[in-house]
């Protein structure tokens, strides 16, 4: 008998119905499984085990967050059944942990499968609850599906692999369940004690954030300069011929940019050629999900979260393939599937054929999953909701377009214009002969269209400056901020036609911030954070997410792209067998001790809000450390003492701030910034007034 352990019921009813194509036995529901023939069906919610709290493993006395068990690095880390809000464990979990670990210890249960979604996560889902319900040694197996048909559900449980081949992806989603949880909790609660704000801190958000951040500050603090450039739009045989100079003049330059004028007008501009060549368009890629998701985010401003969803609902109907995927290729194993496909799409009207090229089918391109795929299934229009067709739509046309069997063709021109000998200009033009695959995928030429010009003409020319202004950067949208996260050390934007093999290379060695599973619920939480916020399809930075990033700088917490990318790239090598679960977590443990190192230092500790620190030299009550100061517990009866506990840009620390109210003098500082932004020395004392000020003194 085999039990199959499914990541959730719908999954457990699409097994089902594979079941039913391999054999004539009914299956029968119980409470919390199914059962029939050679197989028992069964069921968890997600998660049904977490990370025990770091009160499992150091008890504060309390009951709340301090810093004494900080930083915790468990020798061996627990789980635990769910808990609910009230931190206590889920009924509902409960109830069907203890199912699936009676129908594990049956004694005709002889295979186990793993029926997890098949990636590092739905891989550790089942494996935990297996390995905390089974009492003794079972086979133990792997239903790897990349869809949910009935087909290929059957086909693969006729063909299942043993667990141990998939021993390093479980170790890889493992070490990163270790690592976000050494983050998160760890520094979530030192920044939160140091601050006395609850801060979200984990090894991807505050990345995501800062980039977001960054972008914004830039933005704001952009002043335009004004510059010039040198333009002649004039007609040639009764159309404009547009040339614009590649030379740039600053705005103090206008007497030059005149006289290049009167020097470009003093030649003659002559066609040294013209070429027009025929050419085959290529179709765009396939979709990967964020590929996908920037798609519908520019079209439909659709967030990433929502079309996640409709997709991921999709799939569990069984209309497309597996979402959650990092590639636009196909494997070369998945063309006798395919071409199936394309006969059923097909029989939509749809003129496609099947097509074998490297451009579509490419193994080197595929880590665990094939690009996005609409499946033989069908869906009646009746059976989708308004965005389901949109999301479906776009993955069926693309398909199309891919598979498109008429060529779309056009006509590519360049005209070649020389301005004496100062300057060559080059035109370019294209122009749709046959509109092929571009009936079916959005395409809009980025050429103009170029004016009748033969060569050895002459054209007429009338330079004059043009005044124009540098523009900011922009805001990150769905599409661009997606961009960067799958390769965030990408200088240059990449054309239509440029390999990819960069981007790939990027991926499969961990550069990436996040993964293609994991970013939308990470960019999710950082909106309900309210650290970022999506407007259409364009991200700002909010006065939250300013605090987050400012803050974690002045507690010394660097997480940007290059501690995350370090620790991606470790978890790839334990995916490869490079390295082990230990070496990869003990990276993410000596990066974090760093911060507790730097907070321990006397010169920048800054303490913990809520500390009674001293008395009040102007009213004699307690000094309170604060969230940006360490305030005067009078304030509300008008005391307005205060150390702030930044001051030009030095961290005023908890030593000095009570050297400053026993003695009425620090000690000399150094590190002091100057709005010219020059670093000077200087002690801190009281004067008369209890007013905090520089005292350049020895």
């Amino acid at each position: 008998m085999k039990l199959i352990i499914a990541e959730k019921p719908s999954l457990a009813r699409n097994i089902l119905a594979g079941i039913g194509k391999i054999q004539t036995d009914e299956m029968k529901k119980y409470n919390g499984y199914y059962e029939g023939g050679a197989y028992i069906v069964t069921w968890v919610f997600g998660h049904l085990f977490s990370l025990a709290d770091i009160e499992d493993y150091s008890p504060s006395e309390s009951g709340r967050w301090v810093m004494d068990n900080l930083p915790c690095f468990p020798k061996e880390f627990k789980f635990n059944l769910r808990k609910n809000d009230k931190k206590q464990v889920d009924s509902g979990v409960e109830k069907q942990f203890n199912i699936i670990k009676r129908l594990c210890n049956r004694q005709d249960v002889d295979t186990i499968v793993n029926a997890g979604d098949s990636d590092r996560e739905g891989e550790i889902i089942v494996r935990l609850c297996v390995n905390h319900a089974l009492e003794s040694k079972k086979s133990f197996v792997r239903l790897w599906l990349p869809d949910q048909t009935p087909e290929t559900i059957s086909a693969g449980l006729l063909d299942m692999k043993d667990e141990s081949e998939y021993e390093n992806l479980a170790n890889e989603g493992f070490a990163r369940t270790y690592i976000d949880w050494l983050y998160g909790v760890n520094l979530t609660r030192f920044a939160t004690l140091k601050t006395g704000k609850l801060l979200r801190v984990g090894r991807v958000i505050v990345p995501i954030v800062k980039a977001i951040y960054d972008r914004d500050m830039e933005i704001r603090g952009f002043v335009p300069q004004k510059y010039y450039v040198i333009s002649s739009n004039e007609k040639t045989n009764d159309e404009f011929v547009e040339l614009t100079s590649k030379n740039k003049f600053d705005k103090d330059s206008l007497p030059k940019a005149l006289d290049a004028c009167k020097e470009y007008n003093g030649c003659e501009a002559t066609v040294k050629s013209v070429s027009t060549k025929k050419s085959t368009m290529s179709p765009p890629k396939l979709f990967s999900l964020s590929k996908l998701q920037s798609y519908l985010g520019k079209k439909y401003k659709m967030s990433m979260d929502d079309s996640l969803s409709i997709v991921q609902k999709l799939y569990e109907e069984g209309y497309v393939t597996y979402p959650r995927t990092n590639s636009e290729y196909l494997a070369t194993a998945e063309k006798g599937k395919i071409s199936s496909i394309v006969n059923s799409v097909a029989k939509l009207g749809y003129p496609v054929k099947f097509k074998v090229s490297k451009s579509i089918f490419d193994d080197s391109k595929i880590e665990s999953h094939s690009a996005l795929t609409p499946t033989y299934k069908i869906p009646q229009p009746s059976a989708l909701s308004d965005k389901e067709k949109q999301v479906y739509s776009t993955i069926l046309r693309r398909f199309v377009a891919v598979f498109c069997d008429e060529d779309c063709l056009c006509e590519k021109s360049e005209i070649k214009i020389a301005v004496g000998d100062l300057e060559e200009f080059l035109l370019k033009g294209t122009v749709i002969t046959q509109k092929g695959w571009t009936k079916f995928d959005d395409y809009t030429p980025k050429d103009k269209i170029l004016p009748q010009l033969k060569k050895g003409d002459r054209v007429n020319i009338d330079f004059k400056p043009v005044e124009k202004e540098t523009t900011p950067p922009k805001h990150y949208t769905i599409e661009t901020l997606n961009n960067y996260l799958k390769n965030p050390f990408k200088e240059d934007k990449q054309s239509a036609d440029e390999s990819d093999d960069e981007d790939y290379k990027a991926i499969f060695e961990g550069l990436e911030l996040g993964t293609e599973a994991t970013r939308t619920g990470i960019i999710d939480n950082a909106c309900k954070s309210s650290y970022i916020a999506l407007k259409k399809d364009v991200y700002h930075i909010q006065p939250d997410g300013e605090y987050l990033i400012e803050a974690l700088s002045q507690l010394g917490i660097i997480m940007d792209k290059y501690k995350t990318s370090e620790l991606g790239q470790s978890l790839k090598r334990v995916y490869r067998g490079e390295c082990t679960i230990l070496q990869s977590v003990g990276l993410a443990e000596s990066e974090i001790q760093k911060v507790f190192d730097v907070a321990r230092d006397v010169e920048t500790n800054i303490g913990i809000v809520g500390d009674r620190i001293g008395t009040c030299p102007l009213c004699g009550k307690e000094i309170v450390n604060g969230r940006k100061g360490y305030y005067c517990s009078g304030y509300r009866e008008g005391c307005s003492f205060v150390i702030w506990k930044y001051v030009c840009k030095k961290a005023i620390s908890v030593t000095n701030a009570k050297s400053l109210l026993s003695s009425g003098r620090t000690p000399k500082l150094s590190g002091f910034v100057s709005k010219s932004n020059k670093t000077f020395d200087a002690a801190l004392r009281l004067d008369e007034s209890g007013k905090v000020v520089f005292d350049f003194g020895s």
